[in-house]
């Protein structure tokens, strides 16, 4: 699967590369092994990705191993973000249905990453509050330590 998404007037990557690709296109197969290496996923982790469709087809060498290459590096840096924002496999998936069908499709891949990023602020804003309540313990516990210390002297 590709996260190149092209229109006839433009091209949109969705996530650049955390880092170059370790081949240059054209010499860029890779084996289910370097790929786990590379991103962090186990390989069963990548045949499961594929199973349920959150990958496309990947493509096989003679013998029937996997051959991934840099357009689907990419796009497991894309899924490792969505998984990050904590949306649901399920919605991952009707995600990538949506992005194999097509540029009419365009619309609810809106909406959906949408809807996630409207989640992500909603968490942010809760770790905001947590982490506001933690530097007012964390501040309350440094001075009530340092009272003592000023009375003793």
């Amino acid at each position: 699967m590709t996260v190149i998404e092209a229109t006839s007037t433009r091209t949109d990557i969705c996530v650049p590369p955390p880092k170059a690709h370790p081949r240059p296109e054209g010499q860029d197969q890779y084996t289910i092994s370097e790929v786990a290496a590379f991103t962090g996923l186990t390989a069963h982790t990548l045949r499961w990705y594929e199973r349920i469709g959150l990958m496309s087809h990947v493509d096989r060498s003679h013998t029937g191993q996997r051959r991934f290459t840099n357009r689907d590096l990419d796009w497991l840096v894309f899924v490792g973000k969505l998984r990050l924002t904590g949306m649901p496999v399920a919605h991952m998936v009707r995600y990538a249905e949506l992005l194999r069908a097509g540029e009419h499709t365009f619309e609810e891949r809106q909406e959906l990453l949408e809807a996630t990023r409207r989640d992500v602020r909603t968490r942010i804003a809760e770790l905001q509050d947590t982490l506001a309540v933690l530097d007012y313990k964390i501040d309350f516990y440094a001075s009530a330590r340092r009272a003592p210390e000023r009375s003793s002297t």
